[in-house]
């Protein structure tokens, strides 16, 4: 499953608008703007739907078209917007829209829908479960409430790959007796509420640190979490510290905060989408990074895009190194001939270096005799439509070229300009886009 986090903040989200404590001064300075907490699994399945939920889709560059379920945790109008509901009666020809919850939280629906609509009502309490869409979904129980107990839900939800995912926000810290229901669930993916950090409240609705750890530890004693598990703490609020404290306290109990518009793949390593684009300056990191995206996949296509460099033994020396520290079992291909590849693959693909290929298809052309950059140029179009139709999961890795001195050559300038408009052309059709700084990926 992949998972687009809409929004990792609580009802206020992060920074709270009308706030200036250390923690939002810190997360307006990093432009991490956290909106309401929301995800779309795999384009057709949406965990809660606030009212920022829609245009948060749109931010992400993704549509909600395809929704066909929409599971809502509760009537806190921070998890459910029925708005929405109208907005989507505006546009003919959408498939039924099975929508799911609480009774509670549905009779706040029902308002909005039309006779005619393709809606349909599921309500839900604790221990159901219910087979939809190709998706396997199990009710848990949330120690949490609108207005009486049992108005609230989590999801565990099974995908039609295999893969599971727990949606636990909003939630206090569970009694013992509930954690049998998850016991060795071996989830691949939870998105676990954590709002308060170290405030001390009054709510058990909600978890601090002590409380999420305390969840994150049951979870892990009853085989729900392993090491495997990616935990991802959502619904974050300015009561919690900045963002690097946030994030030391967090990988203490093998968690990580949540950030707007990531790709979540449960059950495999490539946590950003269908097509990652990683680029970055010389020695950032950028082939390490693009490589650790793949750690857990053994069938995997490695394309080294400039093809064989003979008569240099530097460059040998890289190119051993580089191979030494990829899998066994990965497939190694010396070719300029990408384009062909992402047509036909019907495994993963990880392209290393999109500048090596231009360098490569440059030379092929003649350009740095003739200056005619006609054939590259279609060349490029080819390797853009390509990746885009790609089937399977892809990424590629380029170099940012455009940050430094101009080149005082026309070949440098050249080379420059071109690759700028390759890089431009990928990212833009990129679900994610990656810049590697000093060893640190920066998600664009």
């Amino acid at each position: 499953m992949d998972v687009v986090v809409l929004g990792s903040g609580a009802a206020d989200g992060w920074p709270n608008p009308f706030c200036s404590c250390t923690s939002c001064l810190d997360a307006a300075a990093r432009r991490e703007i956290r909106g309401q907490t929301a995800a779309l699994v795999d384009d057709t399945l949406l965990l809660d739907c606030g009212p920022e939920t829609p245009s948060a889709a749109t931010r992400a560059g993704r549509s909600l078209a395809r929704v066909r379920v929409l599971l809502v945790t509760h009537a806190h109008p921070d998890h459910l917007g029925p708005q929405a509901l109208l907005w989507r009666s505006w546009v003919s020809g959408l498939e039924e829209l099975c929508v799911v919850g609480p009774a509670a939280a549905l009779e706040d629906c029902r308002g909005w829908v039309g006779p005619d609509d393709p809606v349909r009502f599921v309500a839900v309490g604790a221990g159901d479960r219910l087979r939809l869409d190709d998706y396997d979904i199990r009710v848990l129980p949330a120690r949490h409430r609108v207005f009486v107990d049992g108005d609230a839900v989590l999801y565990d939800v099974t995908g039609p790959d295999g893969t599971r995912l727990l949606w636990a926000t909003d939630t206090g810290t569970w009694p013992r007796s509930w954690f049998d229901a998850v016991a060795d669930a071996r989830y691949d993916t939870v998105f676990l509420e954590e709002t308060f950090g170290d405030h001390v409240v009054d709510s058990v609705g909600h978890l601090g640190f002590d409380g999420f750890s305390e969840m994150v530890g049951s979870m892990r004693r009853v085989g729900a979490v392993t090491d495997r598990t990616d935990v991802v703490a959502v619904h974050l609020s300015h009561h919690n510290p900045p963002f690097d404290e946030l994030s030391r306290r967090l990988e203490a109990v093998g968690a990580r905060p949540g950030r707007d518009g990531e790709c979540v793949r449960a059950g495999g390593s490539l946590p950003t989408g269908r097509r990652v684009f990683v680029t970055g300056g010389a020695r950032s990191g950028k082939s390490r990074y693009a490589e650790n995206l793949f750690a857990d996949v053994t069938d995997l296509v490695y394309v080294a895009a400039g093809g064989p460099a003979g008569g240099d033994p530097e460059w040998t020396r890289r190119v051993e190194l580089h191979q030494r520290r990829r899998p066994a079992s990965w497939t190694t291909l010396e070719t300029t001939q990408v384009t062909d590849l992402l047509c036909t693959t019907t495994t993963p693909v990880l392209v290393d270096c999109l500048s090596t290929w231009l360098s490569a298809r440059l030379d092929h052309h003649g350009v740095w005799d003739s200056g005619d950059l006609s054939g590259v140029r279609d060349d490029v179009d080819q390797l853009v439509t390509a990746w885009e139709q790609c089937t399977v999961s892809v990424v590629a890795v380029s170099n940012e070229v455009g940050s430094g001195v101009v080149p005082a050559t026309a070949s440098g300038r050249l080379f420059r300009d071109e690759l700028g408009r390759l890089n431009a052309a990928i990212a833009n059709i990129s679900e994610t886009v990656v810049l590697m700084v000093a060893g640190r990926p920066l998600v664009l």
